[in-house]
């Protein structure tokens, strides 16, 4: 009952922020600086969540890998897949949002020497070749064992992300301060409640996506287990 609700609830939240940014929700930046149509600018409302909420993902692959490591329980495994295929999701509509921002930002969809845009691709194929690994191996507890070492590890290029605009910054904007040469930020007033509304959205998304996976992955497990049994 409680997962109904809350993929109900997400629906209509996700809905609700939809529309509220395309329809009322003002442009984030001055019109008069933008170097293309002020109202693709928008798609900062969803990019932002949509990065961050792919770094939480990410992160409780890390939580649940030590869980696992100190444990041996098998729900903690099930969790890391579950919240590593959720990110990686996430983190290629970033990578895809990104690009679509940049375009109207920058008149190009990729700009190599931005710190920010190779840290995020980075990142992306680092979790993508966490479930490729996970595929190649067959025995459940080595499979497990290895995924594990490789979420704690890994997880490394999240914080490096994150914090690469501060440290290293051409063209990305910094959203968040502290920014480099102490500036940064430029959220506040309407536009912060329209994007908490939207982070709010893209939070229940991740969290419905990986109850759904968990569940998916239980029937798998009670699946392969009749199979053994049988045998």
């Amino acid at each position: 009952m409680r997962k109904k609700i809350l993929s109900a609830l997400t629906a209509v939240l996700i809905l609700v922020s939809a529309y509220l940014v395309f329809f009322i929700a003002p442009v984030p930046i001055d019109p008069g600086s933008a170097a293309g149509d002020p109202n693709n600018f928008k798609i900062f409302y969803f990019h932002l969540p949509i990065a961050i909420s792919a770094y939480l993902s990410f992160a409780v692959v890390f939580v649940s890998s030590i869980l696992y490591l100190r444990s041996k329980e098998q729900k903690w495994d099930i969790l890391s897949l579950s919240a590593a295929e959720v990110g990686v999701i996430f983190a290629f509509l970033t990578l895809a949002s990104g690009s679509i921002w940049a375009r109207s930002a920058w008149g190009a969809y990729w700009v190599s020497w931005d710190v920010r845009l190779n840290t995020s691709l980075i990142l992306f194929l680092i979790y993508l070749s966490y479930l490729m690994v996970r595929q190649a191996v067959e025995e459940p507890e080595k499979r497990a064992r290895l995924s594990a070492v490789f979420g704690i590890i890994g997880f490394i290029s999240v914080p490096i992300s994150f914090l690469s605009v501060r440290f290293y910054s051409r063209m990305h904007p910094c959203v968040v301060p502290p920014c480099p040469g102490g500036g940064g930020g430029g959220i506040g007033g309407v536009v912060l409640y329209y994007l908490l509304i939207n982070f709010a959205a893209y939070f229940l998304l991740v969290a419905s996506l990986m109850m759904i996976k968990i569940d998916n992955e239980r029937l798998k497990e009670k699946a392969n287990e009749l199979k053994r049994n049988n045998l």
